[in-house]
């Protein structure tokens, strides 16, 4: 199944999902592997996102679909736009950038890429080797239009004050994906995945209602 396959049956699940009010998948065995010891202690979906919105200027960038990384790009150019053309400091900036849909594991650390072969799945390859990434590409360095960028890294990104956000309806559906086509646990798996978010990834509710909540927040909007 290709990844846009898997994207578009997604939203659809997800849709059903929401008019059902629950979300249910076939739990099988789980591999060994999937239990890990001490592992770090999971984080539960809140909205405490909406308390950092303090910015003059505050924009919401609205990213489902992976598209080569270019939304990185777009939230990179808000903050050189703003500092080079208007004169304003990062402090005064406010991006929010979305992971949902087919960029829900770009929220993920490279433990669960993997582990759990995420590249292979999303069919995201690294572009060094041409072969399925088993790594996230976006959080350090990436290459985006054939070009290698760091600036526009996930890691940079927060560094100069952008949030993310992933959010838990689409957690929940694409580790049942996941976890069907590798014959696994679903429940194992998600619990895995909330445990290996990104340093400073913040684990929200639905994106649905985000979106609603950044308008409400006085967020201008950036469809990706």
């Amino acid at each position: 199944m290709t990844a846009p396959t898997v994207v578009r049956r997604t939203l659809i699940v997800a849709s059903l999902a929401a008019i059902a009010g629950t979300v249910g998948f076939v739990a099988r065995p789980a591999a060994p592997n999937v239990r890990t010891e001490n592992r770090p202690t999971t984080i539960e979906p809140t909205n405490n996102w909406l308390k950092g919105l303090k910015a003059k200027h505050r924009q919401f960038f609205d990213n489902p679909a992976p598209n080569g990384g270019v939304a990185l790009v777009h939230v990179l150019n808000y903050y050189d736009t703003y500092n080079k053309a208007f004169n304003v400091k990062d402090s005064d900036i406010k991006a929010v950038l979305t992971f949902y849909g087919g960029t829900t594991f770009y929220g993920l650390n490279d433990n669960v890429w993997a582990k759990y072969r995420l590249g292979e799945f999303l069919d995201a390859n690294d572009p060094a080797t041409g072969k399925p990434a088993t790594a996230n590409a976006w959080r350090t360095a990436p290459t985006i239009l054939g070009i290698n960028l760091p600036p526009a890294s996930i890691e940079s990104l927060q560094k100069r004050g952008a949030t993310m956000i992933l959010c838990n309806n689409a957690l929940t559906i694409f580790s049942g994906l996941l976890a069907e086509k590798r014959g696994l646990d679903a429940k194992e798996v998600y619990e895995d995945f909330k445990s290996n978010i990104l340093p400073g990834v913040e684990l929200i509710p639905g994106m649905v209602v985000a979106v609603e909540q950044a308008q409400r927040a006085g967020l201008s909007y950036h469809r990706q």
